[in-house]
């Protein structure tokens, strides 16, 4: 177990001594920090101005694009970069299982979503409750729940769909050995879903349930307990699911099998 913690400790060495993550993480603080803001000093006065989890909630709805696009970059780089610096001879030499090297930097990928997901949060409510009228104000069609329970289920629907997106740029990844295409595959899905589901809607179509497309995003859960088509949550979970165990397992038998002699 220790020796695997190590290799975890090493895939994270390789994400953060690198200026790039950096420079996404300052981003990604900067925007969430900056937008309260914003809604504050463009405001006309203090009734139109937001309450705290109204521009919370906003600042996170824009956010969450970067946050993702970020993941996205780093997933798709953990191992499609070892094969274009050529490390990857060094890596496999080393006395570690393809399986528990392709673990480790999945997990440390897991790690910074994770972490860039928190700075968001915190830059996020901290310039909100700095930059809003009152921690009362702009709570209006939550449901029965509350502004701070709205808010974490937001949170967590959108932290899903990050996951999910980079798990399928990990697999191509794994796959082609192309840090491009993985992260453009992933970007086109992220950008076009929306679209994908108004041409295959599953009001219209019964297959298109089981489009992974039409999963992704959870929010309308919050408020309603039909999804398209009339689904219930737990199927769209399990749709999630399935397409998720899909892409480690592509990911892990094609990693293990391939030739990295040449």
């Amino acid at each position: 177990m220790g020796e695997f913690a190590a290799l975890i400790h090493n895939e994270n060495i390789k994400i953060y001594s690198r200026v790039r993550t950096w420079i996404m993480l300052f981003i990604l603080a900067l925007m969430s920090a900056l937008f309260p803001a914003l809604f504050y000093f463009t405001s006309s006065g203090d009734m139109s101005r937001m309450g705290l989890w109204e521009s919370f909630q906003t600042t996170v709805s824009v956010a969450f694009f970067l946050n993702t696009i970020f993941t996205v970059v780093v997933a798709s780089d953990s191992v499609a970069g070892e094969f274009s610096w050529g490390t990857i001879k060094l890596l496999l030499i080393r006395p570690w299982s393809r399986s528990k090297i392709l673990l480790s930097k999945y997990i440390s990928m897991i790690l910074f979503s994770l972490l860039s997901t928190a700075i968001l949060i915190a830059f996020a409510y901290g310039s909100s409750l700095i930059f809003s009228s009152s921690a009362e104000a702009g709570a209006s069609n939550l449901g029965n729940w509350s502004p701070v329970e709205y808010s974490f289920l937001d949170v967590l629907c959108r932290y899903v769909e990050l996951f999910l997106t980079a798990a399928l740029a990990f697999m191509v990844s794994s796959v082609f050995r192309a840090s491009g295409l993985a992260i453009g595959l992933s970007l086109f899905i992220m950008f076009t879903k929306n679209l994908f589901i108004v041409i295959f809607s599953p009001e219209r179509y019964e297959w298109a349930k089981y489009l992974i497309f039409t999963h992704m995003d959870l929010r309308g859960y919050i408020l309603s307990d039909a999804g398209p088509g009339g689904v219930t949550l737990g199927f769209s979970a399990a749709v999630l699911a399935v397409y998720y165990l899909l892409f480690l397992a592509v990911s892990w038998i094609v990693f293990r099998k391939r030739d990295v002699a040449a």
